[in-house]
């Protein structure tokens, strides 16, 4: 009876090992269970975080985009009791209120305004753009142009040196002589002949900020904008002084105005007007001066070109002899030239050639010996350059047969 107890109690106590061996399997199998769930849990919940939050920000969107267009105004006048005269984008004016959450001082005559389009009262100020490229303004804090990379206008320079350059850096000679510098200097030629060099070499030497402004670019669509256009050119002007405002293709903004002209025409009439406006200095210019130029000078209305306003023409002309070699020994200054050059000769050649031809006659004569894998430009390809630049036909067969051909 003993052995037999004995056999029970080994069995039972093999079985109890066995059974808790079987449950602590289990027990594993069920934790790893356990954190798998959660691991999922915690997933799904990060899940859930992020489509609430993109949820939001849809809707955000949504209400965005269902949010009342405004209407854009100037404000004319501010009036009592919080009323400010506005003028809609439409062109009438209307006298509205404006929002209490508009900081004082923020409203002035002339800034743009956000109006309600139910009521039209103001509800926001307009940051006025100083974007260059859409007020068609190239700013330039300062040109890489000096007088030394312009040949043969040194006449010209003396008078942009005196007239800008010195009003610039050396008002005081002016206040002891007792006379205004003058308002406005127009550079007027031939096509190429520099007048934008000029321009940019002036504002290098005064360490200037340059504005670039092309005429054309202040003919817009819609009424007013023009005149705006210019205001803002002078008003960026201003804030940047020193300054230099250079208008480019002046004729395509001042041309004669005639009685008969059409909306077009009298759009463009006044973008003219509000440019002599400025340039009469109603409204100080501070350290600003004014450089035009033109090919059409011909054309140009006398109210633009009186003394007062442009109190300065000067003529640039095509370049002579001599001033051809100056040039072509400006461009090809970096250039890797044979013994056998003559600049007498080429300028000879390149008769009737304006300073942007020769820089292309120097640039077609360095492609001849890039195309002959040569070791320097010889007096060969140049004159093989100027046949082609100053050949219509020429210049028809090399772009008809490729820049390698």
């Amino acid at each position: 009876m003993d052995a037999d107890a004995d056999i029970d109690s080994t069995e039972f106590s093999k079985y109890v090992v066995d059974r808790m061996q079987q449950l602590e399997l289990k027990n594993n199998l069920l934790e790893k269970q356990y954190q798998k769930v959660e691991t999922e849990k915690q997933l799904a919940e990060d899940q859930r975080l992020k489509y609430e939050r993109e949820l939001r920000k849809l809707r955000s969107e949504l209400d965005k985009l269902k949010t009342t267009p405004q209407l854009v105004g100037t404000l004319v006048n501010i009036l009592d009791e919080g009323k400010s005269i506005v003028r809609s984008s439409t062109g009438p004016e209307f006298i509205v209120g404006s929002s209490q959450f508009i900081k004082d001082g923020e409203l002035k005559p002339g800034v743009q305004v956000a109006l309600n389009k139910e009521h039209l009262s103001i509800v926001a100020v307009i940051p006025r753009s100083e974007d260059p490229l859409v007020q068609a303004m190239e700013v330039i804090e300062s040109p890489d142009i000096d007088y030394d990379q312009i040949g043969g206008l040194d006449k010209q320079i003396e008078v942009l040196r005196g007239a800008v350059e010195f009003a610039l850096t050396k008002p005081e000679i002016f206040e002891r002589i007792g006379i205004d510098p003058p308002k406005g200097v127009l550079l007027f030629g031939p096509p190429g002949t520099g007048k934008t060099l000029l321009a940019k070499a002036v504002a290098t030497r005064t360490d200037a900020t340059f504005i670039r402004v092309v005429g054309s670019e202040l003919v817009q669509k819609y009424i007013g904008e023009g005149a705006r256009m210019v205001r803002d050119v002078f008003e960026m002007a201003r804030k940047k002084a020193p300054a230099i405002i250079f208008i480019d293709e002046l004729d395509s903004i001042g041309a004669v105005r005639l009685d008969d002209a059409s909306s077009g025409g009298r759009e463009v009439q006044r973008t003219l007007m509000q440019l002599l406006s400025e340039m009469d200095g109603f409204n100080s210019r501070g350290d600003v001066c004014i450089l035009a130029a033109t090919n059409r000078w011909d054309i140009l209305d006398p109210a633009l070109v009186r003394a007062g306003r442009f109190d300065r023409l000067v003529y640039v002309p095509m370049p002579d002899r001599e001033a051809c070699v100056k040039i072509l020994l400006i461009h090809t200054e970096k250039m890797r030239l044979s013994d056998d050059i003559d600049f007498d000769r080429i300028a000879a050649l390149a008769d009737g050639a304006n300073g942007a031809s020769l820089r292309a006659i120097a640039m077609e004569a360095g492609m001849c010996a890039v195309r002959e894998d040569a070791d320097a430009v010889h007096q060969k390809d140049f004159e093989d350059a100027i046949k082609h630049i100053m050949n219509p036909e020429g210049m028809v067969d090399r772009y008809s047969e490729g820049m390698f051909a």
